[in-house]
């Protein structure tokens, strides 16, 4: 039975930008290797499987190599894909069990907002470690700080100008471990502005992470003494991230843009 698919540009207005991911949605359950393989076809930065589970949908994603326990952008997509072919009312709270517990999304005119568990900082780096990372990113100077979380390395940089140049060696952030690394500083135009690599993963450069907003939002807040902030991910297609803190949880606000509809047939 051929499978329903969907190209989804996520965390932006127009097609073409943001972040693209791929949406499947399953009638019955399919085999890990298979979805890795439709994930690997695709060649997104994530491809999102759906599967509706009574009250609330499964919810799964895939890199091109991996699978990863919390993906923002390809949950907007999914969410997006529902709200827009009917699957789910545009005034329904759509619930998804995924690896990092459950999630849900609303909509709210064409905004979709997403509720995703806050990923603080949890370990400050050695300077050793500063030294390390700040050579795999090509920097020429020691950052302002560099620490992580459960997931990813996070670089702050002392201008925005460092994060918008910055021509990382791939293969030595690669051999950094964890899923990737977050590269950040303050800005004037917007609140903060944040490139990803995470060729740990199997993507080089993420057009725009959802999930790291969920460290980069507190980790901002508490620095500029805001709860709702706006962010800006400078990667070559570009994207805006709106991060709202509600306790142990971040809202990440976005909107998104259907590209692609079609069936998949193997």
């Amino acid at each position: 039975m051929a499978v329903p698919i969907y190209v989804v540009d996520a965390f932006t207005d127009k097609p073409f930008h943001g972040n693209p991911a791929g949406v499947c949605i399953l009638e019955r359950e399919q085999p890990e290797d298979w979805m890795q393989s439709v994930a690997a076809e695709m060649k997104h930065a994530e491809t999102a499987f759906l599967r509706r589970a009574v009250d609330r949908w499964q919810l799964r994603w895939f890199t091109p190599t991996i699978e990863v326990d919390l993906c923002g952008h390809a949950t907007l997509a999914a969410a997006h894909v529902l709200y827009s072919t009917g699957r789910a009312s545009k005034q329904e709270k759509i619930e998804f069990q995924t690896k990092s517990g459950k999630l849900s999304a609303r909509s709210e005119g064409d905004l979709i907002i997403l509720d995703f568990p806050s990923e603080p900082i949890n370990y400050e780096a050695s300077e050793e470690e500063s030294r390390e990372v700040a050579e795999a990113l090509g920097l020429t100077t020691t950052p302002k700080f560099v620490g992580r979380n459960r997931m990813d390395w996070l670089v702050r940089t002392f201008t925005a100008d460092e994060v918008r140049n910055l021509n990382p060696h791939i293969a030595r952030v690669q051999a950094l471990g964890h899923r990737g690394v977050i590269v950040t500083a303050e800005d004037e135009e917007y609140d903060f502005i944040s490139r990803f690599f995470a060729p740990q993963s199997g993507v080089d450069e993420d057009p725009v992470t959802g999930s790291a907003h969920c460290c980069l939002g507190p980790y901002w807040a508490e620095r500029l003494g805001r709860e709702d902030l706006t962010g800006y991910q400078a990667s070559p297609r570009g994207g805006y991230v709106r991060v709202r803190l509600q306790n142990d949880r971040v809202e990440l606000i976005g909107k998104a843009v259907m590209i692609l509809e079609g069936r998949l047939l193997a």
